[in-house]
């Protein structure tokens, strides 16, 4: 589904997983024309996406050459057996989660302030327990180290997005998973039975 087919309550329910989650793929163009994926850190601020690192390296060279650019970010919540629902095949066998993929173009941030204050956004989900000085230009510590690293800015052209969690499965099967999944009690296993109850009143 893309971003403008999405209802108010989506809309919330995709933000509040990109601001929660902290880890996605960015997939760059290289100089031979080749995709390539780079696992990396980001946060989501405002609608927009950034990620820091090095300023030179492959990524920031594709960059220089294609700033259109791809993000996915996914958090597979429970895996499903087939045997949950058929006792013989193998065909029912899936798995519950969330996925979001994002197209747009990156550019990468020169103004000192700015880049303070991805860089601030980046330490309170990473670091929230503080043990650090707060980024700041009145700082000497900071200015060399905020002027050496990229910051990048992905602006979102086009979001789409999957929540998967047995939405079109009829009542019966519905509630058969949702139970077989508070008895396993695996990890992830009572929030997937949550997000069953959740997406089906949606």
């Amino acid at each position: 589904m893309r971003r403008n087919e999405f209802s108010i309550e989506e809309q919330e329910e995709i933000r509040s997983f990109l601001e929660q989650q902290s880890f996605g793929y960015l997939g760059t163009v290289g100089e031979d024309g080749a995709p390539e994926i780079t696992p990396l850190n980001y946060v989501y601020v405002e609608d927009h996406l950034y990620f820091h690192g090095s300023k030179v390296g492959q990524k920031m060279a594709n960059l220089r050459s294609e700033k259109r650019v791809s993000f996915a970010v996914a958090e597979e919540v429970a895996l499903i057996p087939s045997y949950f629902t058929d006792p013989h095949f193998a065909c029912p066998a899936t798995a519950f989660f969330k996925s979001v993929l994002i197209k747009g173009e990156a550019r990468v941030l020169e103004d000192p302030e700015r880049k303070a204050q991805v860089l601030s956004a980046f330490m309170k989900k990473l670091q929230p327990e503080g043990g650090y000085d707060p980024f700041s230009l009145e700082d000497p510590g900071y200015v060399s180290r905020i002027k050496a690293v990229a910051v990048v800015e992905i602006a979102v052209h086009e979001l789409t997005a999957k929540f998967k969690f047995g939405q079109n499965l009829d009542q019966a099967k519905h509630e058969h998973i949702r139970q077989k999944l508070q008895e396993r009690g695996l990890p992830g296993d009572e929030e997937a039975a949550r997000l069953m109850a959740h997406f089906r009143k949606a």
